[in-house]
């Protein structure tokens, strides 16, 4: 296991000024830090944070409330924002708000309590509880909460990105699944498929679209997917979009029992590009959300000055080709 020492090796640096940029000290020049910071990537370097909190009478820790920590995506995103802490010497406390607001009201008070260096927030919807005078610096992460600044994918971008896929793919009866429309994020990806798909139909008036709203869940993809299924076959959609991986997931379930081959007679894609997207069969087609920029771009300006204000941070998603999407069947 790396040390400190090693640290200070490889960036041909002291121990102390690896203890300093470690420790978020403003007043190592930034070539030091980039190399301080490189050294501990590729050493793979975790400080021993008992050991700190003996010396300092004081842990360095980061709060972080996300809304079900069951959803890959956000186990990945709180994954990607621990490692990034680590590097920097913060722990994370993290909690689960189970898609509640007022759980997640209580859980952001107690985490105030133990007086973090600063509150990453990803909502549980538009309806989250008003924060109250916090004395930290706090950000929002893929759901805004309430006017703090957004770090997220361009989820309008990304949406319109799926639904130019499918048509360029020759499917002209399409099915979109959103996400809860009382989520800023549900709304963004809904928007961004519908005014791409809007601007083909211009172009081919034969282009048809319904839409569901469902939770970014697999029992909602499957369940709305029978429905849209359960047509004749000359009806019903060639494709399905749905607005997360898990939703798309329950999507393939449906189409497997009731023996709809995908992607000879439907095509399916899905969003967010969790580890199963990759290991289903077929290999599911997604927009892949950066989750590790994501949580470098939150953990960076969390750590920031005080006097270094919060910014809003848009990052653009990755279409992921894969097996689940071909040309529209004959």
């Amino acid at each position: 296991m790396s040390t400190v020492k090693d640290v200070a090796r490889e960036a041909g640096v002291s121990v102390g000024t690896v203890s300093k940029v470690l420790s978020n000290d403003q007043t190592v020049k930034p070539v030091l830090r980039a190399r301080v910071m490189q050294a501990v990537t590729e050493l793979n370097y975790r400080p021993n944070m008992a050991a700190r909190a003996l010396r300092t009478n004081k842990i360095n820790t980061i709060g972080l409330v996300v809304p079900d920590i069951t959803n890959p995506f956000f186990a990945q995103l709180a994954l990607g924002i621990e490692t990034e802490a680590a590097k920097r010497g913060h722990l994370v406390m993290l909690t689960n708000s189970h898609e509640d607001p007022h759980t997640e009201q209580r859980q952001i008070a107690a985490l105030l309590e133990q007086s973090p260096r600063g509150l990453i927030v990803v909502a549980s919807n538009d309806s989250s509880a008003a924060l109250d005078d916090a004395k930290v610096r706090v950000l929002s992460v893929d759901r805004r909460f309430h006017a703090c600044p957004l770090i997220s994918t361009n989820h309008v971008i990304g949406a319109s990105k799926v639904a130019s896929h499918l048509v360029n793919l020759g499917h002209r009866r399409l099915a979109y699944l959103s996400g809860p429309q009382n989520t800023e994020v549900g709304r963004q990806r809904l928007q961004g498929f519908k005014t791409q798909f809007e601007r083909h139909q211009k172009q081919d008036a034969s282009l048809s679209l319904v839409t569901r709203e469902g939770q970014f869940d697999y029992e909602s993809g499957e369940q709305h997917a029978r429905d849209l299924l359960a047509g004749p076959k000359h009806t019903r959609p060639t494709a399905i979009a749905a607005a997360s991986d898990q939703m798309a997931i329950g999507v393939l379930r449906a189409a497997r029992d009731m023996e709809i081959s995908v992607p000879e007679e439907l095509s399916v894609t899905g969003y967010d590009d969790i580890t199963l997207a990759s290991l289903v069969v077929p290999r599911l087609t997604t927009l892949a959300q950066p989750t590790m920029a994501l949580a470098a771009e939150a953990v960076t300006q969390i750590l920031q000055d005080a006097d270094v204000a919060l910014t809003d941070a848009l990052v653009e998603g990755e279409l992921i080709i894969r097996g689940s999407t071909a040309a529209a069947p004959r």
